[in-house]
């Protein structure tokens, strides 16, 4: 067979350029628009880690009774709060420290630089890891707080060997090393304006996605699978250059027995009720949302009223919800209260995915949990998974996703229940519960 000149150049090409070709085809070279948001991004986390360190981390520090917080890291062994303390590359043994200084705190970086984190402007101080037992004894803090904890993996980042290493390292200081989980929890959860604009525009995105994914533009009956729009929706994840709350998106299929298949090679076909779990990562923070929609049989303009009235059920709860929590002295304190408020009006208490057969009560689950920084955040709780967290106090500009589970008889599955989930993320504010996007409403609808 004869190759063609073309053909024959191409393979005449050294390596290098082989690779090369490919991906200019497929624009591997950033536009000056794609580099300026690489900035654009960079400019709001800087901004977002300087009131977190002027306004918030003082008083923490304050309320923790913390002097000092060591977060300690390694090369390939980066801290949760490694993106929120200002990224750097870190070569070997590397040290953010924090010192209390009345009502501010020094900010310094001891083996960890960069561009990214030295133009940030947010640090007072660089120096070498080596520097560390120096700068602990001339400050000779009293309460040293360390990424320990037993709850919450996000303020658990000390590894054994870096425990044992800060231990030998600090010497006699190493007595006042003390758990940081409840203060990283504070630190965190605290939230400054631009931090809430910011994970309300992730919201957005996550809710835009979301309701693209569930509609015609993606699903055809009879040939989609629900892995398809899956798929669909982690490619605009990466085409965006977003992160993943939950890694694959949950996209489901209930019935009359449950959940049927979720994201799997079962084709979506008319008459189905699906659902949807999923949250988005932009910049540092990373949402939590749920979606369900129908698709019409032939004939059909909306959903059948067994799944309508269902859904309305749903939506009363999450009246009550909204309108019932608001900051408490702890997160159980408001669970407490929201129960009260969900059983007076009519609604039955379950354990979690435990309906009754009675087709006289919409039976209910509840699992309002903190959102932020992960898909499950950290701070105050008023989620039964979160045993901890409830006992923290539930402050304003708290960011929670207000989730539920609403269990209501439909006649058209003889009676059997339909599990409506409902769950998008807000704020807590003195006033309440406070969207930060538009929520669900309504049933989507595929035709």
């Amino acid at each position: 067979m004869k190759l063609n000149q073309a053909v024959k150049r191409r393979l005449t090409l050294p390596l290098v350029s082989l690779l090369v070709v490919p991906l200019l085809a497929w624009g591997a070279t950033p536009s000056a628009a794609e580099a300026q948001e690489a900035r654009a991004r960079w400019e709001r986390m800087c901004q977002i880690r300087a009131e977190k360190f002027d306004l918030v981390l003082p008083q923490a520090m304050s309320e923790n009774d913390l002097d000092m917080w060591i977060v300690v890291m390694r090369e390939g062994l980066l801290d949760p709060l490694w993106e929120a303390l200002g990224r750097g590359y870190v070569g070997d043994w590397a040290y953010y420290v924090f010192t209390r200084q009345g009502d501010r705190a020094e900010r310094a970086a001891l083996g960890v630089g960069g561009y990214r984190l030295e133009e940030c402007g947010v640090y007072d101080y660089f120096g070498s890891a080596s520097e560390l037992a120096t700068f602990v004894a001339e400050r000779d803090p009293g309460r040293i707080g360390v990424n320990m904890a037993e709850s919450i993996g996000g303020a658990d980042g000390l590894s054994h060997t870096s425990y044992l290493h800060l231990q030998e390292t600090l010497g006699r200081y190493a007595e006042r090393l003390v758990s940081a989980e409840r203060f990283v929890s504070d630190f965190r959860a605290t939230r400054t304006a631009i931090e809430i604009a910011t994970f309300a525009e992730a919201g957005e995105i996550s809710r835009e996605i979301a309701e693209r994914a569930f509609s015609n533009e993606v699903i055809t009956p009879g040939v989609t699978t629900l892995e398809d729009v899956a798929w669909w929706m982690s490619d605009e994840q990466l085409r965006r250059g977003l992160g993943s709350s939950f890694d694959m998106p949950s996209v489901y299929i209930t019935g009359p027995e449950g959940i049927e298949a979720t994201s799997s090679d079962r084709i979506i076909q008319r008459g189905d009720l699906l659902m949807l779990d999923w949250g988005v990562g932009f910049l540092d923070f990373y949402t939590d949302m749920k979606r369900v929609a129908y698709v019409l049989r032939e004939g059909e303009t909306e959903p059948p009223p067994g799944i309508r009235h269902a859904y309305e059920r749903a939506l009363q709860v999450r009246d009550i919800m909204k309108r019932t929590i608001k900051p408490a002295p702890t997160a159980q304190a408001a669970v407490d209260e929201l129960w009260a408020a969900i059983v007076s009006a009519g609604f039955n208490r379950i354990e979690f995915n435990q309906p009754t057969d009675d087709p006289e009560v919409t039976d209910v689950v509840i699992g309002p949990h903190s959102v932020g920084n992960w898909g499950h955040g950290l701070g105050p709780s008023l989620a039964f998974f979160n045993p901890t967290r409830l006992t923290y106090e539930l402050r304003p500009t708290t960011l929670i996703s207000i989730e539920l589970f609403a269990f209501t008889a439909n006649p058209e599955w003889d009676n059997a229940k339909i599990r409506i989930p409902l769950e998008d993320d807000a704020v807590v504010t003195e006033r309440g519960v406070e969207w930060l996007y538009p929520v669900a409403d309504r049933i989507l609808v595929i035709k």
